[in-house]
């Protein structure tokens, strides 16, 4: 039996790890003994503890409570404690997830005690080294045995930096194996969208069933830390919804409550609060942000799950960002990119509601399998001799 650890922190990847746990619980749990470590980079109930309970995660077998800090200072708990656990354990195959800090410090503790890594969500570029999630990506791809890639221009991604195509085993951190294989977020999407509408109450609770609304979404620190940017963000959503009478209802991380409560101008949080278009609630469950998804008439955001989300339930999106590692959602013309400047933002939803029945949604994200997928390939490559 291989042993696995996982490593989880934020909530991407309790979504992710939901899809691969599901698999292996229903196809192969005689071949592959998951533990899971838990870093605590989400370190509040509503972003991490929720997830865990409302996807079926099993309980993690660690949790680092590594909490906030500079991003120095919460990799070096992550990865301290990560690596005592490595040491403890002795996994077969450490499984990472996206682009976090909780990726980062699990890449690097594995690669020091030559641990092979499995990373899915890899080959994902925005060639924006300025986001400290590309950083994270580029040294975990280049640390990995197995890189799983969710789209086509990922693989390619890889293959111009160098990655072998079509290489013979053994593979190793030296000759990596890239494997295109669709994305277990599109798996969980599928999976979770009908229990939502049966378990979420959210929009019974918001008094919004059937009624117009937009999803707005922010949580990046280049949106959030600024006061002057989170403020001209707001005041620009709040104008928005009064000059096309649409409700956007913005579920708040517990980063971006923090910024609006301690750094924006009173002026235009006295705005935000006379303004009966304007829904703002704590942070929600996946369930609920499935719930609210479906039923939007167009999403905000600057969460690269979200965009995906988006798209995958056919709903335009405008991303809050300057760069998105999701380019396709661009190139297909369902989504645009607005950055934090509300003109942008406004000329974006306005172009998009224009052609809303006629956007495209080119099928680039796999058939909703990819997590047996990826358990066949691990088995494949690893299973103990």
């Amino acid at each position: 039996m291989i042993r696995m650890i996982t490593i989880v922190g934020a909530r991407p990847q309790f979504i992710k790890a939901a899809a691969i746990s599901r698999a292996i619980r229903s196809r192969f749990a005689h071949d592959i003994r998951e533990i899971i470590v838990h870093t605590g980079q989400h370190y509040d109930p509503g972003m991490s503890n929720v997830f865990f309970e409302e996807l079926d995660i099993p309980k993690e077998n660690y949790n680092l409570n590594a909490g906030s800090g500079s991003h120095a200072v919460q990799t070096a708990a992550m990865l301290v404690g990560i690596e005592q656990i490595l040491e403890i354990e002795k996994p077969h195959v450490l499984l990472l997830y996206g682009d976090t800090n909780s990726t980062l410090a699990g890449a690097v503790a594995a690669s020091k005690l030559h641990i092979p890594i499995i990373h899915i969500e890899g080959g994902v570029r925005s060639y924006h080294k300025d986001y400290p999630e590309e950083v994270n990506r580029l040294l975990c791809d280049h640390l990995s045995t197995l890189v799983f890639v969710p789209t086509r221009s990922g693989v390619e991604s890889l293959y111009k930096e160098g990655f072998p195509s079509d290489n013979p085993g053994p593979y190793h951190a030296d000759n990596p194996r890239v494997y295109h294989c669709g994305d277990i977020m599109y798996d969980n999407s599928l999976y979770f969208a009908s229990i939502a509408r049966e378990k979420s109450p959210i929009l019974r609770a918001l008094g919004i069933e059937g009624k117009r609304f937009g999803l707005v979404t922010m949580h990046r620190p280049n949106n959030v830390d600024d006061p002057k940017v989170l403020g001209q963000l707001f005041g620009g959503f709040s104008t928005l919804a009064r000059e096309n009478n649409l409700m956007l209802v913005i579920p708040l991380h517990p980063r971006t409550a923090k910024a609006l409560e301690s750094g924006v101008d009173p002026v235009i949080r006295e705005e935000l609060k006379n303004n009966a278009l304007i829904r703002i609630i704590p942070a929600v469950s996946f369930l609920e942000i499935i719930n609210l998804e479906t039923h939007a008439e167009i999403v905000f955001t600057d969460s690269g799950g979200v965009q995906k989300e988006a798209y995958y339930f056919k709903k335009p999106c405008v991303i809050l960002l300057e760069k998105t590692p999701w380019g396709e959602l661009v190139e297909s013309g369902s989504a645009i990119l607005a950055g934090s400047d509300p003109a942008r933002i406004k000329h974006a939803f306005h172009e998009l509601m224009a052609k809303a029945g006629r956007l495209q949604f080119p099928d680039i994200f796999g058939d909703g399998k990819a997590a047996y997928f990826i358990c066949e390939k691990i088995l494949e490559n690893f299973k103990p001799a």
